[in-house]
């Protein structure tokens, strides 16, 4: 199958090649000097079955990593992702790169990968904004709007709320579900928009800003590819219809990538994802439900549960009435999934690293035999 190469906007001539990448956004010293001696920068535009697409700052080519680097690597985030700054060497008049390291990441978005195996995905790396879409018509759900929360605050990430579709529901609607939301989450930014009547789409570009990188997450069907190309100004990435059934979308991306906008903002487009699995989080939860981990230091244990235990601050204002049910249980919930799914992991990695030293030891043993033989 041949390598299918997704467009990309030429950069800006004004600026130079890493900062039109976003390089001037990551904190001071991230970038090793001394590696800069052997290698140079590239961002990762896009991840393959068997190898990456990067951008030097001068063109996007082909890159793969060394066998010192997938022979090192304990987990998948020790593989580039989408977003990644990476150390690279190049090859054949510079149309070919072999990736020997990635730069200290300034934020990491990631979820528990799919399925059963306790296992973590990387989402996307580098990116200064969320933006996370949900349909006012058939997708709205504010329970996922949680997990997404959770996840994005975790990273260290800033998070804006796009609200699609608003030409199809009424705008007292609209409004009511953004006081539920603001009622929620104080102070979070949320733009209603329609790809349709290019409601709210100037409130978006407003928040785009030149060389910082912005992620765009949500399920299939929300309208995320529209959006990318209204804000591309041409229908470059192809768009699906939404299921009357049950108003889900078909995917219609199929892998992340980065996109260099018009103005020069960097846009990670994503696949719609159908689990959001929380792993490592407690943090991020924490952050997306403020009302109740602020209550944590009022409670008599310090390891308190916030379910059963004697002298709960959260319990009381449970009780009390100060808390929302619903909003308490998914709080619970999500804590409960993030620390048994860390957990599943980390016995995993051990497991795994312990396999690993056996399998050293079984092959030193025959080495050695065969050269006593």
């Amino acid at each position: 199958m041949p390598l299918v190469i997704w467009p990309i906007r030429t950069i800006p001539m004004d600026l130079s090649p890493y900062a039109a990448l976003g390089l001037t956004h990551l904190p001071p010293g991230t970038v090793d000097p001394e590696q800069l001696t052997a290698f140079s920068l590239a961002r990762v535009v896009a991840v393959n079955r068997t190898n990456y697409l990067v951008h030097t700052g001068a063109a996007e080519i082909t890159a793969e990593l060394t066998g010192k680097m997938m022979a090192a690597a304990e987990s998948p985030l020790d593989y580039p992702t989408a977003g990644d700054w990476v150390y690279l060497q190049l090859f054949d008049d510079d149309t070919f790169g072999v990736i020997h390291g990635i730069v200290t990441r300034k934020s990491l978005l990631k979820r528990k990968a799919a399925g059963k195996v306790a296992d973590v995905q990387a989402i996307g790396a580098n990116i200064d904004r969320a933006f996370v879409v949900q349909s006012l018509e058939g997708d709205f759900n504010i329970r996922r709007l949680e997990r997404y929360a959770a996840a994005v605050y975790e990273a260290g990430i800033d998070l804006t709320v796009l609200l699609s579709k608003a030409d199809l529901v009424e705008p007292a609607e609209t409004e009511a579900r953004l006081a539920r939301l603001r009622e929620l989450m104080p102070g979070l930014d949320a733009i209603p928009f329609s790809n349709a009547t290019g409601q709210g789409i100037d409130a978006i570009e407003a928040r785009l800003e030149p060389t910082r990188t912005y992620g765009l997450f949500g399920s299939s069907g929300v309208g995320k590819t529209t959006l990318l190309n209204r804000l591309l100004g041409e229908d470059t990435f192809a768009t699906g219809d939404v299921r009357v059934s049950d108003k889900r979308g078909r995917h219609t991306t199929t892998r992340r990538h980065l996109t260099f906008l018009p103005n020069g903002a960097l846009l990670l487009d994503t696949p719609g994802m159908r689990e959001l699995g929380t792993i490592g989080m407690e943090a991020g939860i924490d952050d997306a439900f403020d009302e109740i981990a602020s209550l944590a230091g009022q409670c008599k244990f310090s390891d308190c549960s916030h379910t059963s235990e004697v002298g709960c601050a959260v319990q009381a204002a449970l009780a009390a009435g100060d808390i929302e049910p619903e909003r308490y249980a998914h709080y619970i919930k999500l804590q409960k999934e993030s620390a048994y799914n860390e957990m599943s992991y980390v016995e995993k990695r051990r497991k795994n690293k312990a396999f690993g030293k056996m399998a050293k030891e079984i092959l030193k043993g025959k080495d050695k035999r065969k050269a006593d033989s």
